[in-house]
């Protein structure tokens, strides 16, 4: 056998992570290798105006794992005294278990036990694992919270509040569809909901036939329901998306808040020919540069997966303003919100009268606490080709990077989402409420047109503002809201029936 090459990769060590000393357990640990395409494939975004080429089951063969590398890091585990425990070489993982010195010896690395923010203890290491070439990351010897969920209960007291089903009437979601045959995939890093406060919100709403919703478990993730902040997070997503698209099937990926869970979850889902979700919402998200490298890296080829099997993947743009919650005085973006092959969903402040929206403005209550949208420029990503005349300013390094968010809708907590979580009516916003709303319009679309929009990008910067509610007041701190394009609320928020009907003009 060849000799490795080894290879390492940015690490990061968030602030607020503390070392508690070495790892001193003994129990077997499993990660997840995420390995790289084969050789000079690389699959392109399927679209409504492009399907894809392969489908689900078949794209692996193309785009999945090399035979020749799954067989080269089998020795490479053999070597180590690690056990395979799955693989799938269409997802290009390969699953494997050891104790933790075998661990530290395979990928030159020493466990500890570390903390961040209170979040803890949890087995980590201190500096990038040294890679195997065929392999892009390894996930699970650290296994740090890497995402935030991105919803907020209101301080204040709301001015005017939302049910999704109002929002949607206000944004013009097409009549005579309901997302009947399509299934809405959600990712969710911890918390549940319980089956009688959906069929009671439902209900509520006068929503005769409910969707159908589903708990997907991912690498041991469960529908574990009492966990605070991401029980609001479950439930606000899966009660807009279903109000919204209450003939789809919601099947919700439930898995562990580390970067092993998040690509585990976004990979599946992706692949699931099973339920096979037609678009994914995520509201989930932490400041670009939090994230490793290799990390990052997985999560993006996980997302790109998606974009070429056609599956739309709305994502949460995060709800600190353009610093997303760091402290250096410099902007920065929510990742994955930040990927290219994400719609990244920011937030506006709504108020209306009966049916009739009578101001949109980009949501900023920093001054009372109440966040904002983030919204800015990647240091990641460079400027996609369907970005070149948004007029996306430099980012923070200087570059052309890739601009956030493409899309908005209601996300002030103080015009927030009326929703009912643990038997309590509650009003909760956050950039979280318009993953799931785009998710549901986007069902509808696919409905409709009776194939999946896919990825959005170049069709929805083609189109432009026509089909938008154009939000042209206020900031969200480092970025000004303009006519067109802009780094708070991207096109803004939906006319939906504009854009359906755009959609089917640039097909005919």
């Amino acid at each position: 056998m060849a000799p490795h090459t080894a290879r390492t990769s940015h690490w990061t060590t968030p602030e607020g992570m503390k070392y508690l000393g070495p790892h001193d357990g003994t129990e077997p640990i499993e990660v997840t290798l995420v390995l790289r395409r084969r050789q000079g494939a690389t699959p392109t975004p399927a679209s409504w105006l492009h399907p894809p080429r392969w489908p689900r089951g078949v794209f692996g063969e193309h785009f999945g794992a090399d035979p020749g590398d799954l067989e080269s890091l089998r020795r490479f585990a053999q070597t180590h005294g690690l056990t395979e425990t799955s693989n799938d070489p269409h997802r290009r993982v390969l699953s494997l278990s050891g104790t933790p010195s075998a661990l530290e010896q395979a990928f030159g690395v020493t466990l500890g036990k570390y903390q961040l923010n209170g979040c803890g203890p949890f087995v980590g290491c201190g500096h990038a694992p040294t890679l195997p070439p065929e392999a892009i990351a390894v996930l699970g010897l650290d296994r740090r919270p890497v995402a935030q969920p991105r919803s907020r209960r209101p301080r204040a007291q709301p001015s005017n509040t939302f049910t999704p089903i109002q929002l949607g009437q206000l944004y013009n979601f097409p009549a005579g569809t309901d997302g009947t045959g399509e299934t809405i995939g959600i990712i969710e890093l911890g918390g549940g909901f319980t089956a009688s406060d959906l069929s009671k919100y439902f209900s509520s709403l006068g929503i005769a036939k409910p969707p159908k919703v589903i708990a997907v478990s991912v690498a041991g993730g469960k529908n574990q329901p009492g966990a605070g902040n991401a029980d609001d997070e479950v439930m606000l997503d899966i009660e807009v998306a279903g109000a919204l698209a209450p003939g789809a099937t919601i099947a919700v990926y439930f898995t562990a808040n580390t970067d092993q869970g998040f690509y585990e979850a976004i990979s599946q889902a992706a692949h699931d020919t099973t339920n096979k979700p037609s678009v994914i919402s995520i509201s989930w998200g932490g400041p670009e540069d939090s994230w490793n490298s290799a990390s990052r890296t997985a999560m993006e080829s996980a997302l790109e997966d998606a974009a070429a099997l056609g599956v739309t993947v709305t994502v949460a743009a995060g709800d600190n303003g353009s610093s997303d919650g760091e402290s250096d005085g410099q902007p920065h973006v929510d990742f994955p919100a930040s990927s290219p092959y994400a719609l990244g969903c920011g937030g506006t402040t709504l108020n209306a009268s009966g049916n009739a929206i009578q101001s949109e403005v980009v949501w900023n209550e920093t001054a009372g606490n109440e966040g904002a949208t983030g919204g800015g420029v990647s240091i990641e990503y460079g400027l996609p080709s369907w970005q070149q005349n948004a007029n996306v300013p430099k980012s923070p390094s200087g570059s052309a990077g890739r601009g956030v968010p493409d899309v908005a809708g209601n996300a002030d907590p103080l015009t927030g989402y009326q929703v009912l979580i643990g038997g309590q009516s509650l009003v909760i916003g956050g950039t979280s409420a318009v993953a799931p709303l785009w998710a549901a319009l986007i069902a509808r679309f696919n409905q409709k047109l009776g194939k999946p929009v896919g990825d959005m990008h170049a069709a929805l910067y083609q189109i432009g503002e026509s089909a938008f509610r154009d939000i042209t007041q206020g900031n969200n701190g480092s970025y000004q809201a303009g006519p067109g394009w802009d780094a708070c609320t991207g096109w803004g928020s939906p006319n939906g029936q504009a854009l359906l009907d755009a959609l089917t003009t640039l097909k005919a």
